[in-house]
């Protein structure tokens, strides 16, 4: 084992053990020790699921890119493993950045990553190239092909960047006996695209397909794909750079989108047929999914923006967490997101209350908490109209996170600004909801550091994180006017 990998490992074992649990979030994976971003190698590997991260365990800013590591057979309680990548060869000394992973027929773990490397230019100008690389493991030791970079500058198109070319996500296709990969790459007019590579070894690639490209119409640079079909249509799943919102169906900044349209298995062609957000929170970036054997589609993301990767307590020792898995499936052409069932196993102490008139602020008994899984009901009185209903959470005396529901508009907004941020950063976001009669239903998941709103049984997502002193624990309810509300709150305990 190389010594940079010893020493990541070694660093792990020391310190990442003397982070007492209650700093951690209880049931969202965060990195042993130090700094994790997007979520790599979320798959099934014998029977369990294995999720890898792009990972500087040596602090709380991003790094030198390793690869994290944790396992669960549940998606809910997971286990640490040892690291599994470092940075320590010729073609990834510049990192090992984010890519997939998949079971092999001979019972081998495939990895694939980008390595970064340092190249020099004729005119002696230093470049970081990005290309493709793989390593083979038994779900816990790792050793890369001695012939590594799998993918290079060859492989990119003529209007092609060596620079952009990243973040490769490979399935097996077992009806064509076929490795596939999509890999993001940058154009020559500046913006996205993303290319589609097929194997019969997982070692010699050969390039397919453009899938689709951005056109600068969706932001710059698109970022770490995925791509499955589900119910007979072809999603492509991406997370754009320098996209400009457009009213409230997209955010500024390093987003997230998702592509669906119609493929040819024979001449390997996406056509696309809409665009949407895949979720409209302030932090959720990277998205990964995997194929369950029960047939799920699981897919989790980076729950943290880019722009507010240093809102976080200084004294802590780990930054970044991802999302609750989320059971993916098609109404009417669009994602429908809803947690993993498995977290109702974790489910105790369940207090619920029916046909409740709120009016101004109203708190009930037992219904609060920082570890909390809680569904509300709204409706209104007598068939008349509310202007506003507001849910706060993480409350205390001085600090609190609104959920505010407009029907009028059918605007649902989060509102964090006041839950004890310390930089200025962006502190709001806006969904537009389907219907305007005052009827919504809000999935509310807490879990210490974050908080998950899923709309309508998941028919829109809503995460962010949220870093407000625990003891904040209250929960209220208001309106402006006269709503209803049912509620069913449950306590998430973990054995």
């Amino acid at each position: 084992m190389d010594s940079k990998l010893q020493q990541a490992r070694k660093y792990e074992e020391v310190y990442g053990d003397r982070i007492p649990d209650g700093e951690r979030p209880l049931f969202h994976v965060v990195p042993r020790i130090g700094w994790m971003n997007d979520p790599n190698g979320f798959s099934v590997y014998k029977g369990e699921y294995h999720l890898f991260y792009q990972y500087y365990p040596y602090s709380t800013s991003w790094g030198p890119m390793h690869w994290g590591h944790v396992k669960t057979t549940d998606f809910i309680k997971w286990e640490w493993l040892p690291a599994a990548l470092a940075p320590d060869e010729s073609f990834d000394n510049g990192g090992c950045f984010s890519g997939s992973a998949v079971e092999m027929e001979d019972g081998r773990q495939l990895l694939m990553y980008t390595g970064v490397k340092e190249w020099q230019r004729p005119d002696g100008l230093i470049e970081n190239r990005q290309m493709q690389c793989v390593a083979f493991g038994d779900g816990r030791d790792y050793v890369k092909y001695g012939h590594n970079p799998v993918l290079t500058d060859a492989d990119v198109p003529e209007d092609g960047s060596v620079l952009d070319f990243r973040d490769p996500k490979i399935w097996w296709d077992d009806e064509k006996k076929m490795y596939f990969a999509v890999v993001a790459n940058r154009t020559a007019d500046g913006s996205g695209a993303i290319l589609l590579f097929g194997s019969a070894d997982a070692l010699s690639w050969k390039r397919l397909s453009v899938l689709d490209r951005s056109r600068n119409e969706y932001g710059r640079m698109w970022e770490c794909p995925d791509f499955f079909t589900m119910d007979g249509t072809a999603v492509l799943i991406t997370s754009p750079q320098e996209m400009l919102s457009r009213g409230r169906a997209f955010h500024n900044g390093f987003g997230n989108i998702y592509l669906t349209g119609s493929f040819d298995q024979e001449t390997y062609r996406f056509t696309r047929k809409a665009v949407h957000a895949i979720d409209f929170g302030l932090d959720f970036y990277a998205p990964q999914t995997l194929l369950a054997p029960d047939g799920r589609r699981i897919m989790i993301a980076w729950m943290q923006s880019w722009e507010s990767s240093h809102d976080h307590a200084t004294a802590s020792k780990w930054f970044g967490m991802m999302t609750l898995p989320r059971e993916l499936s098609l109404k009417e052409g669009r994602l429908i997101q809803k947690p993993v069932r498995e977290l109702e196993k974790y489910r105790q102490n369940g207090v619920f209350y029916t046909d409740v008139d709120v009016q101004q602020r109203l708190q009930l008994p037992s219904v609060q908490g920082r570890c909390v899984d809680m569904t509300v009901n709204i409706h209104p009185s007598g068939g008349r109209l509310y202007d506003k209903f507001i849910i706060k959470v993480a409350k205390d005396t001085r600090f609190y996170t609104s959920i505010i529901y407009e029907p009028g508009e059918s605007i649902l907004t989060f509102d964090r600004g006041r839950s004890g941020l310390r930089r200025d950063i962006v502190s709001t976001r806006e969904a537009v909801t389907r219907f305007r009669d005052g009827r919504i239903t809000l999935r509310i998941i807490l879990d210490r550091f974050s908080v998950e709103i899923f709309v309508n049984d998941g028919e829109q997502a809503l995460s962010s994180t949220l870093y407000t002193d625990l003891s904040a624990e209250g929960i209220s309810f208001e309106a402006e006017g006269v709503a209803i509300i049912d509620v069913e709150k449950y306590d998430i305990v973990m054995p």
